[in-house]
């Protein structure tokens, strides 16, 4: 009886009917085995309707079934599924990322799979994604990364796996996230089947390009750059010149860096603090290194000619990147004058002398 009053109610597109219904359903006057039987019918029959009426219903079901929702999760589960869908086919990835969010998982109630909780959370964090935001991504990520070992789909872990470099690329990690692209790009495609296309190989390998032009100048970005410029397929990528350039530790000129930039995503195109793009500090950063294997030593006026910024500034950047490790040199803040290349151990030998002479004033004084 319910079963046919429910397809008429379907066919008929008669919201209020299917509104009575659920609200029958969800009462405390029919039995739990049938009312749960009937309102998984209405969850998977909904989906036929017009989108509009889809979420009407869809929406409708899930407030009233709200006080009882832990005996109903099976049935809530579905709804959320294909409002999710349905909200995804629209555009608004955020809210189809919530929809999916507020499945119960972890209520003990029902006996869950690890592949269809990491499938749940990766899917989820994939939405966010679509939405630039890996804050909310990460979240789920690092849900899945604790089943992910005891995962069994390759494809699920391949899309793990290019969620967890999309997110370091959001963060702004890009080494760590040019790594992880790489290691996806490659990645045997006779081993997974047909899970992967050769394309897509190509877009985790310009990613990973993109990611290593765009981290912080020093050893670890050189060592990344000159694996990616020793792979063959990189000849074949538009960003190929940019990272010829980079590798050959030549200065980049403004009109490379603009063509660049087109091909970046907005997130890495974002503001730094000091009004700059992560793509500007990338290029200052590098052509300072490139400037340090030209010259012997610069002033600082001139550096920052070379570089397009205030001297200040270079002097600043130079600096910071010589007290990380990043760059050989030290600066003579007196004269104005950049020195690369310097031996580190005769300046080194040299402050120690300057200590051992105050430490013997100091106890001169003493005495």
């Amino acid at each position: 009886m319910y079963k046919a009053f429910l397809h008429h109610a379907v066919e008929t597109n008669d919201v209020s009917q299917l509104q009575q219904l659920v609200e029958h359903m969800v009462s405390e006057d029919v039995a739990l085995l049938i009312s749960r039987q009937v309102l998984q019918s209405l969850a998977l029959t909904i989906q036929s309707l017009p989108p509009a009426l889809h979420k009407e219903i869809g929406l409708f079901l899930l407030e009233r079934i709200h006080p009882r929702v832990v005996s109903f999760e099976e049935q809530v589960t579905i709804v959320r599924e294909g409002l999710s869908s349905m909200l995804e086919a629209e555009g608004d990835h955020r809210a189809a990322a919530r929809m999916l969010a507020a499945i119960p998982l972890d209520s003990g109630i029902r006996v869950l799979d690890d592949d269809y909780k990491v499938a749940k959370y990766v899917k989820i964090a994939r939405l966010f994604l679509e939405d630039d935001d890996s804050v909310e991504a990460e979240a789920f990520i690092n849900r899945a990364t604790l089943l992910i070992s005891n995962c069994h789909d390759p494809e699920l872990i391949i899309h793990f796996k290019v969620c967890y470099a999309r997110i370091l690329d959001g963060k702004r990690k890009f080494l760590e996230a040019a790594q992880r692209y790489y290691e996806l790009a490659s990645m045997d495609v006779s081993k997974i089947g047909k899970t992967v296309a050769e394309d897509d190989l190509f877009v985790g390998l310009s990613m990973a390009v993109m990611c290593a032009i765009l981290a912080p100048a020093g050893p670890q970005r050189s060592r990344m750059l000159s694996t990616l410029y020793k792979d063959e397929r990189c000849s074949k990528l538009d960003v190929f010149p940019m990272l010829q350039k980079m590798y050959m530790e030549r200065i980049l000129r403004p009109a490379e860096v603009e063509a660049f930039s087109h091909g970046l995503r907005p997130h890495q195109k974002a503001r730094l603090q000091d009004g700059s793009t992560v793509l500007d500090r990338a290029v200052v950063e590098h052509n300072l290194l490139s400037a340090s294997k030209l010259y012997n030593n610069i002033a600082t006026d001139e550096l920052g000619r070379l570089l397009g910024i205030p001297s200040a500034k270079a002097e600043k950047i130079a600096a910071r990147m010589i007290s990380e490790g990043r760059m050989r040199g030290s600066i003579d803040q007196i004269d104005g004058f950049v020195f690369f290349n310097r031996d580190s151990q005769v300046l080194s030998h040299w402050d120690n002398q300057i200590e051992e002479i105050c430490n013997q004033v100091n106890d001169s004084l003493r005495r």
